[in-house]
């Protein structure tokens, strides 16, 4: 096949890329610009998609043997990925840029562009699976090695993005082999740290990155009966299930610490409570997608787990597709006992096995201790019947 390889400038794209030559494709690498500051550099793992990482994929290919190209798509990336994570924490909710980033530019940007020009598949550097069933529907799993599985962060793949991808390093039991052959290849990036945090806020304040932006403004910190506890400068700086930062005076009746339980950035509100309100007994959500084929019966209830993280562990849930207002369907999920602290913006991926069904944006929760229950009294949610 002829496939276009995304070489982000790390160790996992270099290896995903030369493996697809040692299978026989007709590979050609392209490193995607995503800062609209070209000169920024990286500092070990925080940042990505930079001018050095730009280099070092260029290295990459050079050794490999595979024409090698930058594509600029710093004005999608901005528009779509940072533009979408502004507006999403002004209107209270928690963003995951990372998924927006593999939804939007990964594969779709860049996959109209090489469909465009004639690639077959897009191959890219993430540890996760795909599986053609009896029938030939190509299917996205966990990868074999758990520790590093990504399939979380591709749950929201499509059944046409999936019919282009191509994952290399799925089968790799673990990281340190992939470390191994990248040296044994020649790659310079072999021992270079993984990136974390938000690309596009390197230096890891998010709080004061998003001040610059959406500017601040005082408000009232609210209890979960509505009593006034303190102020603050600007709701979009507090996420569902923050401890620190809150700045409020009086201490809790049980001198327990307080934590986030609700954004309302329409009135400019934070409302905080104890620990345990951060409980969840259902999420549901509009926004959701299917990676692959849906289930036969959506609107029938079915057996499923649930993961809110890029890193949580999968929880035994049971799941269904609702008509809501306004001609809306919901993919409601009902997780065996309460999941803790979830935020709307965030994403839940279904799994049946190592299976990525699908996903959902999280519109709404429903807490596990309703307002006026002691936080002690929450009861397990729980199989039906």
């Amino acid at each position: 096949m002829k496939v276009l390889a995304a070489m982000s400038g790390g160790v996992d794209s270099a290896v995903a890329a030369a493996r697809a030559v040692d299978a026989g494709h007709d590979v050609v690498g392209v490193h995607l610009a995503l800062s609209r500051m070209p000169g920024t550099l990286r500092t070990g793992s925080r940042g990505c998609c930079t001018i050095e990482d730009s280099m070092d994929a260029q290295r990459a290919a050079n050794i490999i043997g595979i024409p090698y190209y930058v594509w600029d798509f710093s004005e999608r990336f901005k528009l779509d990925v940072v533009d979408d994570f502004i507006a999403e924490y002004s209107a209270g909710r928690t963003p995951n840029p990372c998924m927006r980033c593999n939804e939007r530019i990964k594969f779709a940007a860049l996959l109209e562009k090489a469909l465009a020009l004639g690639f077959d598949a897009v191959a890219t550097g993430h540890y996760a699976s795909i599986v053609t069933d009896a029938a030939g529907n190509r299917e996205l799993h966990r990868a074999s090695a758990w520790a590093k599985d990504q399939s979380y962060v591709l749950g929201v793949l499509t059944t046409e993005q999936l019919a282009h991808a191509m994952f290399p390093l799925g089968a790799t039991p673990s990281k340190a082999e992939v470390r191994a052959e990248a040296a044994e290849r020649g790659f310079s990036v072999a021992n270079k740290p993984d990136s974390h945090d938000i690309c596009f806020i390197p230096d890891g304040d998010t709080r004061g990155w998003l001040a610059e932006r959406v500017g601040t403004a005082t408000g009232e910190i609210l209890d979960r009966e509505g009593n006034v506890l303190g102020t603050h400068e600007g709701a979009h700086a507090y996420t569902v299930g923050q401890r620190r930062g809150l700045s409020i005076g009086t201490p809790a009746d049980d001198g327990k610490p307080r934590f986030v339980l609700e954004v309302r950035p329409k009135e400019n509100t934070v409302v905080v409570g104890p620990k345990a309100a951060l409980d969840i007994a259902e999420i549901a959500g509009s926004r959701f997608t299917w990676a692959g084929l849906p289930p036969e019966h959506p609107e029938q209830e079915w057996e499923c787990e649930v993961q809110i993280r890029a890193h949580a562990d999968p929880v035994p849930a049971r799941a269904v597709v609702v008509s809501v207002a306004d001609g809306r369907q919901e993919l409601v999920i009902t997780p065996d006992y309460p999941l803790n602290g979830v935020a709307p913006g965030q994403t839940a991926v279904v799994y049946v096995g190592t299976r990525v069904l699908g996903q959902a944006t999280i519109d709404r929760t429903v807490s596990a201790v309703p307002v006026g229950t002691r936080a002690g009294g929450a009861v397990p949610v729980g199989p039906r019947g």
